[in-house]
C-alpha cells in the first residue's frame, strides 16, 4: 500500500478556504463535516449558498424539494436571479474591478489582458446586442470558440440576457455541431474566423456555415474576426462582432429569471446513440463548481489559474465560472500544452506566474516523454495547488508531476464527477494527506459511497460502483429532452441512488481510489478487473507512455485481455517488448490476466479533455461500429488501432 507522501502543515491548513468553511458551520473536522451534511442536507445547502456570496434577486423560500424523487430534485425554490450577478456585478466598485481578469497568450506568444471592468463592459455591450437581435431568455445560444477573452463575453452575455449557452469543442466538424444545434433547438451561434493550432490555421465560421446548411432553426451568426482574412457572408444572418457591439452601452441590467432556469446545456458523448445533453442551473453550476474549487481546492482569491481545455467541455465554462466567482486572474491560452514547444505549458506557467495549475494525467503522461530537462529550466515555485480531473493516474504519472511539479511542496489534489455532476464527487483538500493516485474523500454534501451488485457498501480495499446516496446542488436536471435515458443510466440500477459508472474504493486510511468506468469492466475466468489497474501496471514497466486495456471474446475464459500500446520512444514495437507487457501484467495480478494480445499503435482515440476512449479502441480492433465519435480530438488515431488490429 502506497505510503502518505504529502500533508499540509499547521498554518497552511489553518489559512485554506476548507478549514474556514469547517469551522464557520461548527463542525470539528472533515469527516464531522460529512456527518453533518448528510444529517441535515437541507442545512448544509443553504449554508453552502450562503457562504459563497451567490446572489439573489428574490431570496429562494426553500432549498431543496425532493418531492418528485431525489432524481428530479429542485434547488433554492422561489428565488430569482442571473448568475452574472455573482459573477460580474459583485465586483463593481471593489478594488477587484481594476485586477486581471483574463490573461491570454495565443499560440505564435501574443499576450493579451482584460481587467474585470473590460470583461463586464464586453460582455454587456455583446448582451446588448443579442437582445437587439430578438435574443432572450430561453433560446439555445452555440458558442463555438477557442480558450480566447472573447469567449468568456459570450458566454456571460448569453447568460446575462437569459439564453441557455450550448459550448461546443473548437475542434469539432460540421456534423457534430450540426447534431448538437438541431438537438438544442438553437437560435443563434458566437463562433471565431479560425484558430491556430500546432502552427496552422483552423476554419472555424467556414466549418459553422456547412453546419448552419442543415440547421433551420439558427437565425443568426456572430463572428468574431481574428486575421483580416476573407470569410462567406449571409447578409441578415451573418453579424460582425466587433459591429454589432459598436456603440453599446458598458452597462445593461442582467435578466432576472428563476433559480432553476438553464445556464448551460452541455453535451457528453453517449457510448452509442446521440450525445447526451445535460442540464446545468443558473444556481446549481455557480455553487456546485464554486465550492469544489474554491472551498475544497483552495482557489483564492489571489490566484492564478491555468487549466488548458477548451469551451466545448465543461472545463472551459468552469474556469470562467470559477475564477469569476473567487475574483481570481484565469489564463487562457490557444492551442496545446506542447507547441510550439513542448516546455510550452511550464514557460506559461512562469511567465504568467500561475499558482493554481490543473493538468490531466494523460497530458502529463505525454510531457514525460520528454524527460526532465524542459521542465527544469522554469520556476515552478509559485503553485499553490495543482488539481488534476479527467482520468484515473497511474502511480508512475502521479509521482513524477508531484516530483517535478509540485516540488513535493504544492498539493496534487485529485477531483472526480463529471459534466452530469456539475462538478466533483470525490476531491482532495488541505485537511486530507496525500498518497499517490488518491482522492482525499467524498465531497461534502455529496453523500458517496462504494456499493456491490447488491447494493451494499463494500470493505476496506474492495471495488464497487461509485455511487451518490443523495441528490447535490449541481447535478444536472435530466437529459435534454431525454428524461427516461437519464433515469436509466443513472438511476435505475439502485433505487434513488445515483449510480456513477466508476469503480471505486477506499483504503484502511480512509483515503479513496478510481478505477476507472465500470462499463469498462473486464471479467477475466470469473474475475474482474477494472482496466486501469492493468493499465497501470503496463506503464510501470516503462516501456510504455499509454495504454488502453480491452477485453475481448474468448471461447474459454469469456474474456482475455488486449493491451493497446504506445511505446515510449527508443522502444522497439516487436514480440521481445509485448511479451515484457505480458510480464509485468502477470507480476502484478496473476497469470489469469496476463494479456493474450498486446498491439502497438502510434497514437489512441482521446477526447479533448484527454480521456482515452476504450470502447472505440476496442470496437476498431474487432472491426465494429465505434458508435459517436464526434468528441474525438484525433480521429485518425482510430483508423491507426483498426489498421495495426488488420481490421483496415
Amino acid at each position: 500500500m502506497n505510503e502518505i507522501v504529502w500533508r499540509a502543515d499547521a498554518d497552511a491548513l489553518a489559512a485554506s478556504n476548507i478549514q474556514n468553511f469547517i469551522e464557520t458551520l461548527g463542525a470539528a473536522d472533515y469527516d464531522d463535516l460529512l456527518v453533518k451534511a448528510a444529517d441535515d442536507p437541507d442545512w448544509f445547502w443553504d449554508q453552502t449558498v450562503r457562504y459563497m456570496g451567490f446572489a439573489f434577486e428574490r431570496p429562494y423560500d426553500k432549498i431543496r424539494d425532493i418531492s418528485d424523487g431525489p432524481a428530479w430534485a429542485k434547488w433554492c425554490v422561489g428565488g430569482t436571479t442571473n448568475a452574472t450577478l455573482s459573477l460580474l456585478d459583485k465586483h463593481r466598485e471593489t478594488p477587484t474591478y481594476q485586477k486581471d481578469a483574463i490573461r491570454y497568450e495565443a499560440e505564435d506568444g501574443g499576450v493579451r489582458t482584460w481587467t474585470y471592468q473590460e470583461l463586464d463592459q464586453q460582455t454587456c455591450r455583446l448582451a446588448a446586442a443579442l437582445s437587439e437581435l430578438g435574443l432572450g431568455t430561453g433560446d439555445k445560444v452555440g458558442i463555438y470558440m477557442p480558450m480566447v477573452p472573447e469567449v468568456a463575453a459570450a458566454f456571460f452575455a448569453t447568460a446575462r440576457i437569459g439564453a441557455i449557452a450550448v459550448p461546443l469543442f473548437s475542434g469539432f466538424g460540421h456534423e457534430a455541431i450540426a447534431t448538437r444545434l438541431n438537438d438544442a433547438g438553437a437560435t443563434a451561434v458566437i463562433t471565431i474566423d479560425a484558430t491556430q493550432r500546432r502552427g496552422r490555421a483552423i476554419p472555424m465560421k467556414p466549418v459553422m456555415d456547412e453546419a448552419l446548411a442543415n440547421v433551420p432553426t439558427v437565425r443568426h451568426q456572430i463572428v468574431l474576426r481574428s486575421n483580416g482574412d476573407e470569410l462567406a457572408w449571409q447578409d441578415g444572418r451573418d453579424h460582425d462582432w466587433a459591429a454589432i457591439i459598436a456603440g453599446k452601452p458598458d452597462f445593461v441590467p442582467a435578466t432576472i429569471v428563476d433559480a432553476e432556469h438553464p445556464l448551460l446545456l452541455v453535451y457528453t458523448s453517449g457510448t452509442t446513440g446521440k450525445p447526451k445533453g445535460t442540464l446545468l442551473s443558473h444556481v446549481g453550476f455557480p455553487v456546485k463548481i464554486g465550492f469544489d474549487l474554491l472551498v475544497c481546492m483552495d482557489l483564492k482569491p489571489d490566484d492564478r489559474m491555468m487549466w488548458i481545455s477548451d469551451f466545448g467541455w465543461v472545463v472551459g465554462p468552469m474556469i470562467t465560472t470559477v475564477c469569476t466567482l473567487a475574483g481570481a486572474t484565469m489564463v487562457l491560452c490557444e492551442g496545446t500544452p506542447d507547441y510550439p514547444d513542448p516546455d510550452r505549458m511550464w514557460r506559461l506557467c512562469e511567465q504568467h506566474q500561475v499558482s493554481f495549475l490543473g493538468v490531466a494525467p494523460t497530458t502529463i503522461r505525454g510531457l514525460m516523454r520528454a524527460g526532465t530537462d524542459d521542465i527544469e529550466k522554469w520556476d515552478l515555485s509559485q503553485l499553490h495547488v495543482v488539481a488534476s480531473t479527467g482520468e484515473p493516474w497511474t502511480d508512475e504519472a502521479w509521482n513524477w508531476c508531484f516530483e517535478h511539479v509540485c516540488g513535493r511542496r504544492a498539493p496534487l489534489f485529485n477531483w472526480t464527477g463529471g459534466t452530469e455532476i456539475g462538478g466533483g464527487i470525490l476531491v482532495s483538500t488541505f485537511a486530507h494527506p496525500l498518497k499517490p493516485c488518491c482522492f482525499g474523500g467524498s465531497v461534502p454534501g455529496m453523500e458517496a459511497d462504494i456499493l456491490d451488485d447488491a447494493g451494499q457498501p463494500v470493505g476496506v480495499g474492495e471495488v464497487g460502483e461509485l455511487v451518490l446516496r443523495a441528490p447535490s446542488i449541481g447535478l444536472t436536471r435530466g437529459l435534454w429532452q431525454d428524461a427516461e435515458r437519464y433515469l436509466e443510466t443513472y438511476w435505475d440500477t439502485y433505487p434513488n441512488i445515483w449510480r456513477h459508472g466508476d469503480w471505486a474504493s477506499r483504503d484502511e486510511d480512509g483515503l479513496w481510489y478510481v478505477h476507472g468506468r465500470s462499463d469498462d469492466t473486464l471479467k477475466i475466468g470469473g474475475k474482474r478487473t477494472g482496466p486501469a489497474e492493468i493499465e497501470g501496471l503496463v506503464m510501470a514497466s516503462g516501456l510504455i507512455t499509454e495504454a488502453a486495456a480491452i477485453g475481448l471474446p474468448d471461447p474459454r475464459a469469456g474474456q482475455s485481455v488486449m493491451c493497446v500500446c504506445i511505446p515510449a520512444p527508443g522502444v522497439a514495437s516487436d514480440e521481445a517488448t509485448a511479451n515484457k507487457v505480458r510480464d509485468a501484467v502477470a507480476a502484478g495480478l496473476g497469470h489469469a490476466f496476463r494479456p493474450k494480445d498486446v498491439l502497438f499503435v502510434p497514437d489512441l482515440p482521446k477526447t479533448r479533455n484527454m480521456k482515452i476512449m476504450r470502447r472505440v479502441v476496442k470496437a476498431a480492433v474487432l472491426g465494429q461500429s465505434p458508435g459517436d465519435l464526434t468528441a474525438l480530438v484525433n480521429p485518425d488515431a482510430v483508423t491507426d488501432v483498426a489498421r495495426a488490429a488488420g481490421q483496415d
